[in-house]
């Protein structure tokens, strides 16, 4: 099984050099935009619309041969995400360009990278850190991304294919159960909590709001005047607080997922988790107030969800994710329905009191069993007289 790697490297282009790639970011955009225009909007096949536009591509944008042949699977490519979404491509924007090995390479002796721009190839100098360099020390990739950051700063996204190990195959199984108030919470009883991000969440909004209703304060008999620079100061503090708190959120959940593989490696275990898919639009539906309703669209369990998938990848770890129907409030000791109160737990049938969140990763545990076991889990299965006997005990409906 082979895993593909992105890095983010920086490049310190000379003023030549940026006005180059400027160019050639917009000439991308352009070809893509035109072929989007000239080619049937079903039409999602990378060779059809190449057949159709490669010609004038050349001609009119002064691509090279295999720039052109990348904005036409830029195009295709783009079609076929927004058609699985119901959606049609509208237009491109000039912040990346797509290449190839004939168009890219990496120069490890004086770490810089070659591209081919508009008519001209140019060497730029890579500033990169040491886990960058670990990564690309004896490769030689060949596909890359030339991007434009929304700080104006470019960009060079390395793809590198790397063969991932063999996943793990056991008998054994760490159910993580997430939530808002403790971000993840293990059957094997560690958890992280989430008291300190919604802390910096809530600042960061209340911040905004204050700053943002500052930055578009007008000048009103009835309101206390804000002059020119103050609001454009407001904008500049606005636009440095732009990513902070998302960049946040992404650290924490690279730490948690990568304990969590880490954990998962030693004890030679398979990973369950909860499938939310869709919980956005459950809980919306929900009378809350503002404050709920904001944290809960904050909330970025998927993040996570990505995160332990590639870096379970990577280790040869499982990752499985599972229905999460009635985990909270089945019992994991006799899978019973319990009674659950905030953060507190009690099963009224086998007598089992405890946390919540503990019960929760335990019962995600068991299905994860189920679900990766040719058996399924022992636990989980019954004989037909077990099922008629827990008919006979529950009480008629």
């Amino acid at each position: 099984m082979e895993q593909t790697l992105t890095l983010a490297c920086k490049l310190q282009p000379t003023l030549e050099q940026a006005s180059k790639i400027e160019a050639l970011l917009q000439a991308f955009a352009d070809a893509c935009n035109y072929a989007n225009e000239q080619v049937k909007s079903k039409t999602t096949s990378k060779a059809t619309i190449q057949a159709q536009v490669y010609g004038e591509l050349r001609e009119k944008f002064g691509l090279s041969a295999n720039q052109a042949v990348r904005a036409c699977a830029r195009v295709g490519m783009n079609r076929k995400a927004a058609k699985a979404k119901g959606e049609t491509v509208k237009q491109f924007r000039p912040t990346s360009a797509d290449y190839d090995a004939r168009i890219f390479a990496f120069r490890e002796k004086d770490w810089s990278v070659s591209l081919t721009l508009l008519g001209c190839r140019e060497h730029i100098k890579l500033n990169v850190g040491n886990y960058q360099r670990g990564k690309l020390k004896g490769r030689k990739p060949t596909s890359a991304q030339l991007c434009k950051h929304k700080d104006g700063q470019y960009y060079i996204h390395i793809q590198l294919t790397e063969k991932a190990p063999d996943p793990i195959k056991s008998d054994k199984v760490i159910g993580v159960d997430f939530g808002r108030r403790e971000i993840a919470r293990t059957s094997t009883g560690k958890s992280w909590d989430g008291k300190q991000l919604n802390q910096i969440r809530d600042k960061f909004s209340n911040t905004r709001a204050s700053v943002q209703a500052k930055a578009s304060r007008k000048r009103d008999a009835t309101r206390t005047k804000g002059t020119r620079s103050s609001r454009r100061r407001c904008r500049e503090l606005l636009k440095r607080l732009s990513g902070k708190e998302r960049r946040f959120q992404s650290w924490l959940n690279h730490s948690i997922s990568a304990a969590i593989i880490r954990e998962a490696k030693s004890l030679n275990a398979i990973v369950a988790i909860e499938n939310l898919t869709g919980i956005r639009e459950r809980t919306n539906q929900q009378p809350r107030n503002k404050t709920e309703r904001r944290r809960s669209n904050n909330w970025a369990f998927y993040q996570l969800r990505q995160f332990l998938t590639y870096k379970g990848i990577r280790e040869g770890v499982e990752v499985v994710a599972v229905n999460p129907a009635y985990s909270s409030q089945t019992c994991h000791r006799c899978l019973h329905i319990g009674l659950r109160s905030e953060k507190t737990f009690r099963c009224g049938h086998c007598g089992w009191h405890g946390h919540a969140d503990d019960n929760g990763a335990k019962v995600i545990e068991l299905i994860g069993l189920s679900v990766t076991q040719p058996g399924g889990s022992r636990i989980l299965s019954c004989s037909l007289q077990d099922m008629v006997l827990r008919a006979a005990e529950s009480p008629a409906l």
